[in-house]
């Protein structure tokens, strides 16, 4: 008697634990697809206006941002101090900023700059290939590349400081600092 109470007792928490672990393992199985699913970013080079060169394997370990701009955005031009901003805080961390101007004269950016300083790395378009393999034609474009060398995120257009260190943070870069988005 005792035997027929207590068999299907045991007989349900063998099930319950089977299907517990099985869910467990599904989990598991789909927060390690999500990682795997994120793309290798592309072989890239670029030359700063200063000449330093960047490509995959030099920044191979550390978390890249690119943003795509120009002088004329006038987003762009709004998030000039939050990416000058995160060059600061984060570089000692292991981030580059690679900023890309699409599209105009050196000359032109040279005069910007010289009113409107970067701390980030400046890219002319002729001097790399990145405009043209992430399809820069709207901006500001912001893509942020992890430690592993895989795109964790790609934002176009302007998205505020909470947005970008949520992106930074995709990448396994955080901080303490939160302040509130420039939208």
């Amino acid at each position: 008697m005792l035997a027929k109470r207590v068999l299907p007792g045991r007989i349900l928490w063998a099930v319950t634990l089977t299907v517990s672990l099985v869910l467990a393992g599904s989990a598991f199985a789909v927060a390690q697809d999500r990682e795997d699913d994120r793309e290798p970013a592309p072989r890239f080079h670029a030359k700063t206006l200063e000449g330093e060169r960047f490509t995959n394997d030099s920044t191979k370990g550390k978390v890249v941002l690119f943003q795509f701009w120009t002088t004329w955005c006038p987003y762009c031009k709004g998030e000039e101090s939050l990416a000058n901003d995160i060059t600061t805080e984060f570089s000692g961390k292991g981030l580059v900023v690679i900023v890309v101007d699409v599209g105009e004269s050196k000359k032109v950016v040279q005069q910007y700059l010289k009113d409107h300083p970067r701390k980030c790395h400046i890219v002319m378009t002729d001097d790399t290939n990145l405009a043209a393999m992430y399809a820069a034609n709207r901006y500001p474009i912001y893509v942020v590349v992890d430690r592993e060398g895989k795109i964790v995120d790609t934002r176009r257009g302007a998205g505020g400081e909470r947005s970008l260190r949520r992106s930074l943070a995709r990448a396994g870069l955080e901080s303490g600092v939160e302040k509130k988005d420039s939208e």
